[in-house]
């Protein structure tokens, strides 16, 4: 590996660099949207136990206990709720504020993968073009075409797109299902602040 990387020349420091970045980031995305997962419609059934038992504060401490994103948008809602009453506007303003901001959580690191995936194979390429230049200019200097240092040098020079494809495409993939992960969240959030507005404007407390 160490001689397959000297090999490839200096572009394979980036490539080092982007490989590091994209694994780092693909494991903090996994915790992190494991982490968010939540049964949606049992959360939404406990916390319509709690609020049909204890009303409001009950609903609200429901809210608190399971902390997760979800669950963070309807307490901001329920929140609401307990402040101006059953004010449909309100609440989805206090839910809509909520979702910017978990939204935001759920989104970070993308970018950074998306980063990756582009850049990558483009370092690939420059360092196959960088490799390519100093193969011929090796030709140049020996006056000959000899075949076998012209396979050698465009062999080096194919190392770098190589990594930089490698690295791309479980990137790519990573980020794919990542995005995914994440839409399906957000309708799900939507779905789960529809279902909760309708509740509590429908409650009788």
């Amino acid at each position: 590996m160490i001689d397959f990387f000297n090999r490839g020349g200096w572009t394979m420091w980036f490539l080092l660099a982007a490989a590091i970045v994209g694994i780092l980031y693909i494991i903090e995305r996994i915790i992190t949207l494991i982490w968010a997962r939540t049964n949606t419609k049992k959360l939404i059934k406990d916390i319509e136990k709690a609020y049909n038992a204890n009303g409001v504060d009950g609903a609200i401490n429901i809210c608190k206990k399971e902390n997760s994103p979800i669950a963070r948008i309807l307490l901001a809602g329920v929140q609401a709720y307990a402040e101006v009453g059953k004010d449909k506007d309100a609440m989805e303003e206090a839910m809509e504020t909520s979702a910017v901001k978990e939204l935001s959580f759920l989104d970070r690191g993308m970018s950074a993968l998306a980063a990756v995936v582009t850049l990558a194979p483009m370092m690939g390429f420059l360092g196959t073009v960088s490799g390519m230049i100093s193969a011929f200019d090796a030709i140049a200097l020996a006056g000959s075409v000899d075949p076998k240092l012209v396979a050698s040098g465009i062999s080096e020079a194919l190392i770098t797109t190589e990594t930089g494809l490698a690295i791309a495409i479980p990137v790519s993939f990573a980020h794919t299902w990542f995005t995914n992960m994440i839409n399906n969240y957000t309708r799900n959030m939507e779905l789960a602040a529809s279902d909760m507005i309708t509740f509590l404007l429908e409650s009788g407390k």
